[in-house]
């Protein structure tokens, strides 16, 4: 009987999903043949757990479910670790860049939401970003700005990855509470 509930469990685990996708772009592409067209689709998915994971894959296929079949499991593949400040937001500004685009991000405070267009939007959502605003210039084109956003979330860096890598305490490398009170009102 324990060993019944015991598979049970299991594939209750199984079936929870530890990852939540969501699809940014369909196209449908047409090959001319004797006979008349052919069509094909290719998808582009982003995937993450929503806790500071995520990547983006694209599938290409015949029909539509197995393009976004395909892409879902490239972009489970293809994640990268972002570390998030409170959980919500960035730990500082950030620019990122591929091909023609460039993307500006921004950290936020708290209640500010996800300031931001659909594919960057999807991103966020997927990382697990509560507060950001971000703008996209350049190219408009899904595929190049995804790019650019993952490439400027994969330079972020968190105060104790750079207090690692200077050798020194997270203390020594944060404002104290004194000095930025002090450049606010002098401001």
């Amino acid at each position: 009987m324990a060993e019944r509930e015991n598979r049970r469990d299991r594939r209750d685990r199984d079936e929870a999903p530890e990852f939540a996708d969501r699809l940014v772009a369909i196209n449908r592409v047409s090959k001319t043949v004797k006979g008349g067209k052919r069509f094909g689709f290719a998808a582009l998915v982003v995937v993450g757990d929503q806790k500071g994971r995520v990547g983006f894959g694209k599938g290409k296929a015949k029909e539509v479910p197995e393009a976004i079949r395909k892409a879902t499991e490239q972009a489970k593949r293809q994640m990268i670790r972002v570390p998030l400040k409170e959980g919500r937001t960035l730990h500082h500004d950030i620019e990122g860049r591929h091909g023609a685009g460039r993307v500006v991000m921004r950290t936020a405070p708290h209640g500010t939401g996800i300031i931001a267009g659909g594919p960057m939007r999807a991103v966020f959502e997927m990382l697990g970003i509560h507060d950001v605003v971000a703008k996209s210039i350049g190219s408009q084109n899904p595929y190049n700005m995804i790019r650019a956003t993952l490439n400027g979330l994969g330079r972020e860096a968190s105060p104790r990855q750079v207090a690692q890598r200077r050798g020194k305490k997270v203390a020594d490398i944060l404002p104290k509470k004194d000095e930025a009170v002090a450049e606010t009102a002098d401001a």
